[in-house]
């Protein structure tokens, strides 16, 4: 079954990081997320915390079907493989997808970091691809899907790569939404590109790898973040 049509077009919201400093109200990836007072980190089914890879304020998203409030965080297990599992990409025990609708300002950093509990993965820095912390800015732009097998130019292959919301997704090597049921998965939620500039890596999977979200439009529409699919590759 094909899942995308050669040169048809989406609307997407490509990212660009920034040295900026974001709070804990801001997008951005890497760094510290958002907890309100009553929660916790997410933890995987061993008890061990999460990081957090990402998080979106999504009044900035301005995507039809995107939520028009509050932040949407993205956590994985720092582990060798992401959090990822091999067997289950939809199983939200290495990763999980986190949606507030309303932020409480009154939570501090402080508070957040008091929370903290260090795991046997947190000493090694390559167990996350996110190198430091960035903020982020958004632009709406429009995504055209293009056949990986044909010859594309360097314009078209900069749309389908990179940091976004919405539109196409890019991958190293094959689209598991190819086998059933997995086609469902029919919106790309979030994908974070391997990345770096003249001061060096600031997100890198694997190598040179890319990772991305996946979710069916219709739980989206519904707010319903229980049921997405995680996947991350590299050459």
């Amino acid at each position: 079954m094909e899942i995308y049509k050669n040169g048809e077009t989406k609307p997407c919201m490509k990212i660009k990081l920034t040295y900026t400093k974001p709070t804990i109200f801001e997008s951005k990836a890497g760094g510290m997320g958002y907890i309100p007072h009553d929660c916790g980190f997410p933890v995987d089914k061993n008890g061990r915390q999460l990081r957090l890879l990402a998080q979106i304020e999504c009044e900035k998203v301005q995507l039809d079907d995107f939520p028009k409030s509050g932040l949407l965080q993205f956590w994985i297990l720092n582990s060798e493989d992401y959090g990822m599992g091999w067997d289950n990409q939809t199983e939200q025990d290495g990763f999980r997808v986190i949606y507030y609708p309303e932020v409480d300002r009154t939570v501090t950093e402080d508070e957040i970091l008091s929370k903290f509990i260090k795991s046997e993965y947190d000493d090694d820095e390559y167990n996350m691809p996110v190198f430091g912390e960035y903020g982020m800015n958004f632009e709406k732009c429009e995504n055209k899907y293009v056949d990986y097998d044909d010859d594309i130019d360097d314009e078209t292959y900069q749309e389908i790569i990179g940091h976004k919301i919405g539109g196409y997704p890019y991958f190293t090597q094959t689209d598991p939404r190819e086998y059933e049921p997995l086609q469902k998965y029919d919106y790309l939620l979030f994908q974070l590109d391997t990345d770096d500039d003249d001061r060096g890596d600031r997100i890198m999977w694997g190598d040179s790898g890319i990772g991305n979200f996946f979710i069916s439009t219709e739980k989206l529409k519904n707010l319903d973040f229980s049921d997405v699919l995680y996947n991350w590759d590299c050459c």
